[in-house]
């Protein structure tokens, strides 16, 4: 399993992927789960991965191999986001149906998958788009401007609690961050390490990127934190009284 968080604010877009893969107790490997597709000045986009890790593969080495080949459309040469999100579902859709064929009476293998499309092409703005196994897709709003993908369920409390629109890049990674804590200390199919990405807007560069592993310094501290913070605001919580 995996999990994945992206935001997209007014000042800009935060990412989070963990980088576990497992087939069993006894089976647990590390795959980057956050990509890059980046043009210095003009273009910045982030895909993040989620689901059948065979197909997630292929997608994305498709996905790079057609950027060498500038007569067909391609994430280097795509004139907006949309367009992006519509290349990606079709990938998704090719790639599913080709290995699905080959599959055909093997059995009940799953080869879905769920990725978000997320960054900026000079002449728009920020964009980010959820893209499903059927290749269809969504896009994020001032009311809804973050997605998850994975193991998302004990992650999403604090983000619903504390991220909005307007939250700066720097509080909306802690919240990732936090979010990515908790989901650890639910679920062993997701593990560190994590990568993470803050895009700022109009920025055009991929210079805020960072591998945060279990001996991280800032990571164990926001941890530490945590976790005695919500410890102590139990402890203060008023006495229980049931009775009407």
């Amino acid at each position: 399993m995996t999990y994945c968080v992206a935001m997209r604010l007014s000042s800009g877009l935060v990412f989070a992927a963990d980088s576990r893969t497992n087939a069993g107790v006894d089976h647990i490997s590390t795959f980057r789960k956050l990509h890059v597709f980046h043009q210095e000045g003009e273009r910045t986009l982030v895909i993040q991965s989620a689901g059948n890790l065979a197909t997630t593969q292929s997608i994305i080495s498709l996905l790079h191999r057609r950027c060498l080949d500038s007569a067909q459309a391609n994430m280097l040469n795509i004139r907006s986001l949309y367009d992006g999100a519509t290349l990606l579902g079709e990938t998704i859709r090719e790639v599913i149906q080709r290995d699905s064929a080959d599959q055909q009476g093997s059995g009940s293998t799953d080869f879905g998958c769920n990725l978000i499309l997320g960054g900026q092409i000079k002449g728009e703005g920020l964009r980010l788009f959820p893209v499903y196994p059927q290749g269809n897709f969504i896009e994020a709003t001032h009311d809804t401007p973050y997605f998850q993908i994975g193991e998302s369920k004990y992650g999403k409390p604090i983000i619903d609690r504390v991220l909005t629109y307007d939250t700066p890049l720097d509080q909306a990674m802690q919240c990732a961050l936090i979010s990515m804590d908790s989901t650890l200390r639910s679920n062993l199919s997701v593990g560190l390490p994590l990568d993470v990405m803050i895009y700022e807007n109009d920025s055009f560069t991929v210079n805020q990127q960072y591998r945060i592993t279990e001996d991280h310094p800032y990571f164990s501290v926001i941890r530490k934190g945590w976790g005695e913070g919500l410890l102590s605001i139990f402890a203060q919580l008023p006495p229980l009284e049931l009775k009407e």
